[in-house]
């Protein structure tokens, strides 16, 4: 079957909507072409570069008649980095856009009906907004030290001073390194050849403790001249911690499991909600503070706890959100299969004094039945906050069996929840409330709260 467009020719269309990963959408004679850099509302000439046999890709020639929302990126390599995905969105049409993906993926994936506009909670700065920044390093065609962000759909390192997203203090600390690779001369890592010294600049900065750490990813032992790198980083306002983290592996993982302290503390603390957490090279923290609280603060309002309920966080990580529905419930349970982040967890409660919620390590799928056979632990409220990849189908099928009352289930993607959601619907649980938040603006990341209720068959009718 021959298709209604060719490879190599231009074409005009309108762009209907954006993908999942920002390019644009549109149709011509009715077959679906992908568009980096296009925006809904807008008319534009395309060169067909790639064809498949529904679909293909088009490279934006020109903006025939610009949307309503486009602005010029403020970042001057927004184009080339793959950090940020919408710069050249306003944030106005950014949250409509995540706002409306949700609503669309919950509908088209998780088939729920007749679902309201979603507002989506922004940012009312939503610039330099990140506590936790991971700079890759290597080097350019003239042999100078590169650090910056991997390019789209490569790991062609674009080499950024500056990066709007991550908090001003980085780009003192990234200069610092730079200078100092280059004066001593310490090589950078080369993927391809799994040569050369320095793999990644990682800084974690506490956006309310004013606590900076600045973490050199290494693929060696140490770090000739160290401690001149050290006397430098010290002059830096607010560092508490200097380490090496030693990654000798062929991979694209950043980090390996040593950490060598140079100066300073091995950790970081910061708080988030009045609740303080101490924070690891390793740990896993939201990198959005601000948003992080709006995200929690949502979860817990969402559940309407009176103060006698026994709630299961069954994706608990180092405890941020167990601590947060602690401070409302009666007892929480929190389950998470990494044991480092259990010990975490464990500590972060006892550095609050909080002494209602208990950690336990393992799949949840296997910790809560034998929480029930051993202890009759049950749940009212169950929360889930999985990663991209969603839930296990064997959560979910642990899930039905408790029959909570509640389920608050966050996500960082929209069709995953989806997916999710359409499988608890079937077992007969109830979608009552969505709010969406922007944990990540510029990007086309965005988080979501679902509250559910078990209502049985009745919602299997609804649908």
């Amino acid at each position: 079957m021959s298709l209604p467009v060719e490879k190599n020719k231009t074409y005009e269309m309108t762009v209907d909507s954006l993908g999942s990963n920002g390019e644009g959408i549109g149709r011509i004679e009715g077959f679906t072409i992908f568009v980096e850099g296009a925006l809904p509302e807008e008319t534009v000439k395309v060169l067909v570069v790639k064809l498949k046999k529904s679909y293909g890709y088009g490279k934006l020639v020109e903006i025939i008649s610009p949307s309503p929302y486009r602005v010029e990126p403020y970042c001057p390599v927004a184009k080339t980095c793959g950090g940020c995905q919408l710069q050249h969105f306003s944030y106005e049409g950014q949250l409509a856009y995540k706002a409306r993906k949700v609503k669309d993926d919950l509908e088209r994936i998780g088939g729920l009906k007749k679902l309201e506009d979603l507002p989506a909670f922004g940012m009312e700065n939503p610039w330099r907004y990140r506590n936790k920044a991971q700079f890759p390093v290597g080097n350019g065609k003239d042999g100078a030290v590169e650090v910056g962000f991997y390019a789209k759909r490569s790991h062609r390192i674009v080499d950024a001073p500056v990066c709007y997203l991550q908090d001003v203090v980085n780009d003192e600390i990234t200069a610092i390194v730079r200078n100092f690779m280059e004066e001593f001369r310490i090589s950078a890592y080369d993927e391809e050849k799994h040569k050369g010294l320095v793999r990644h600049i990682l800084t974690r900065v506490g956006r309310n403790s004013g606590e900076i750490m600045v973490c050199i990813v290494i693929n060696g032992k140490g770090i000739p001249n160290s401690e001149v790198l050290v006397e430098r980083l010290q002059q830096v306002e607010g560092i508490a911690s200097i380490v090496l983290n030693v990654n000798k592996e062929q991979t694209n993982v950043i980090l390996g499991k040593k950490i060598i302290t140079l100066w300073g503390k091995s950790t970081i603390v910061d708080t988030l909600g009045g609740i303080s957490f101490e924070i690891s090279p390793l740990s896993f923290y939201q990198v959005n503070p601000v948003q992080t609280e709006v995200l929690y603060s949502k979860a817990v309002e969402m559940a309407n706890l009176k103060g006698d309920e026994t709630v299961l966080d069954l994706y608990c990580g180092i405890g941020t959100i167990s601590l947060f529905f602690a401070k409302k419930a009666k007892k929480v349970f929190g389950v998470e299969i990494v044991p480092e982040a259990i010990d975490d967890a464990r500590k972060n409660a006892i550095r609050n004094g909080i002494d209602n919620v208990t950690f336990e390590v393992g799949a949840a799928e296997e910790v809560v039945p034998r929480l029930y056979q051993e202890q009759g632990i049950t749940a009212d409220v169950i929360v889930v906050d999985p990663p991209r990849k969603g839930c296990d189908q064997a959560l979910l099928e642990t899930i039905s069996s408790i029959l909570p009352e509640k389920l608050v289930y966050v996500s960082c993607n929209p069709a995953t929840l989806a997916r999710d959601v359409g499988v608890l619907c079937e077992k007969g649980f109830r979608v009552v409330d969505v709010q969406v938040v922007d944990q990540f603006p510029m990007t086309v990341h965005v988080e979501a709260i679902i509250l559910m209720k078990y209502c049985g068959d009745k919602a299997k009718n609804e649908g």
